[in-house]
């Protein structure tokens, strides 16, 4: 009897009735492709469809073929379209926004000069044209703005903007930003007004400090504001918020030495006027109060007593973290910042090599090409910091995802987030190999890291075994809805195994 009465109170416990949130698996797509002979994009879209890229070699081709497909929301066809690539080109990028998807190449012999693609989604149009821009070293960021691509490019050892219109067939580098390496850029599309924000990492090797740019649609530079803390701290880099531009709020990292490194998060309010404007708001890892869940409990309690301990003398306990922010999204009435926290893996087993800990999709540091050391292996990624601010700047909580078995070879979003219908509570999200694994977050409020569920390889409830998967993936959709996706080997029941490109839709409803 008292057995029972504790069983019953563990199941109507709040962390049991979290935990008891499982997303359905209603769609799966998948395609006959196999990766050592196909690179696949996945473009998911707000309207609630899905734009793929496919190039795909045949057996006894020695040059690939391309495809755009559309499927729509329960992931049926609505179109395969052809594109005629240049052999001298490989594929490099690929990005959508309503109405379009683009496919941008680079060429194999001359590395200025590329070629790129675009889909109207409504008519199944292609249009595209190859430029030679003679200056570009590398491309490293594709972003849309009004039909129009922003390319954050280097050039020699600084990192500007190429801007490329395809209704025009012109292209053209962005005087309004040009910036020495190394350096950090995030970018943020506004639709609703029409205009790019780029955030800039600017430092002399003392002090760090950030630039906030406002371009339009067409390139010209609107408005510039520098953003500079006190008290020796640095700023390494920012996101900033989506929607209503009067109301602009700019949330990232502080450093209090190493632009390595970060000590914790700042904030800050962006609109009216500079004068006015409410100082800058700092909240060190160390006062978090999920931060340090990835650690064992006597630890974490030991690190914040002597965080505690130094504060109290006027000092700050030094921290050594990587975080890699991702944008902001609207949540209640403020915003959701989610910080991914890395470090950089080797086959010595050290854990930094000079200028090679700053490689990364946003990090330039030039050195990539001729400088980056051989027994780099790739990144690790240890939890997920995810933090609610109101539009202010204010903090209002923090949590953390703790991570399992995250390695990649470079340093891309592995977590991913969507918001649940009540409006009040987010789900974050990973795929490790089969497994989909994700946290339910209400606030500061604990809940298991460790839920999970396969990923189905049917939705007729056949049984089938799982063999391999590779290269696989998760990405928000709409709704309280994500898409993941891969390469995966599949056993039947009865019959030979399967190799396809899978497409799986997990819903929690």
């Amino acid at each position: 009897m008292f057995r029972s009465f504790l069983l019953l109170l563990l199941l109507l416990s709040p962390w049991a009735l979290r935990a008891q949130l499982t997303p359905t698996q209603p769609r799966r797509l998948e395609l006959p492709l196999d990766p050592a002979t196909s690179d696949v994009r996945v473009l998911p879209l707000a309207d609630t469809t899905v734009a793929v890229f496919i190039e795909n070699t045949a057996n006894g081709s020695f040059h690939p073929e391309y495809t755009f497909q559309h499927f729509d929301r329960n992931l049926q066809a609505v179109r395969t379209v052809p594109v005629k690539v240049d052999r001298e080109f490989r594929l490099l990028q690929a990005t959508a926004a309503l109405p379009y998807a683009f496919a941008l190449f680079q060429s194999d012999y001359v590395a200025a000069r590329f070629q790129v693609f675009r889909l109207d989604l409504r008519s199944g149009e292609v249009q595209g044209f190859a430029f030679d821009t003679k200056k570009v070293e590398d491309l490293y960021d594709l972003e849309v703005l009004d039909g129009k691509l922003f390319a954050t490019v280097q050039v020699q050892r600084h990192l500007t903007v190429l801007h490329i219109d395809i209704d025009q067939e012109e292209f053209r580098l962005l005087p309004a930003l040009y910036e020495s390496i190394p350096t950090e850029v995030t970018f943020l599309p506004d639709s609703t007004t029409q205009s790019a924000g780029y955030v800039v990492s600017q430092s002399n090797g003392f002090l760090s400090r950030l630039q906030v740019k406002h371009l339009s649609a067409q390139g010209q530079l609107l408005a510039s504001r520098f953003i500079q803390a006190e008290s020796g701290r640095g700023l390494i880099t920012a996101q900033l918020s989506p929607g209503d531009s009067t109301q602009r709020l700019v949330a990232g990292t502080y450093t209090l030495r190493d632009p390595r490194y970060s000590q914790g998060l700042f904030a800050s309010n962006l609109s009216g006027d500079p004068a006015l404007r409410p100082p800058l708001r700092f909240y060190d890892f160390a006062v978090l109060k999920h931060f340090f869940d990835f650690m064992k409990p006597r630890r974490a309690e030991r690190l914040r007593a002597r965080s505690a301990q130094l504060r109290a003398a006027g000092r700050e306990l030094r921290l050594r973290y990587r975080i890699l922010t991702h944008r902001m999204i609207p949540f209640q009435d403020g915003y959701v910042l989610v910080g991914e926290v890395y470090y950089p893996q080797y086959r010595n087993g050290n854990s930094y090599t000079g200028w090679a800990s700053y490689m990364g999709p946003r990090y330039y540091d030039g050195y990539r090409s001729y400088m980056s050391p051989r027994n780099l292996e790739g990144y690790r990624s240890t939890h997920a910091l995810v933090c609610g601010f109101d539009r202010y700047g204010t903090l209002l909580w923090d949590n953390t995802f703790v991570l399992k078995n995250v390695e990649q070879s470079t340093l891309t979003e592995t977590v991913r987030l969507r918001p649940l219908a009540d409006g009040k509570r987010l789900v974050l999200a990973y795929l490790d190999e089969e497994k989909f694994r994700y946290k339910i977050v209400d606030g500061t409020a604990a809940s298991p890291n460790d839920l999970e569920v396969p990923i189905q390889t049917n939705t007729e409830g056949k049984h089938e075994k799982t063999l391999e998967t590779e290269q696989q993936g998760v990405l928000p959709w709409y709704g309280s809805r994500f898409l993941a996706y891969g390469y995966q080997r599949v056993r039947a029941e009865h019959g030979s195994p399967r190799q396809v490109y899978f497409l799986n839709v997990l819903a929690f409803e």
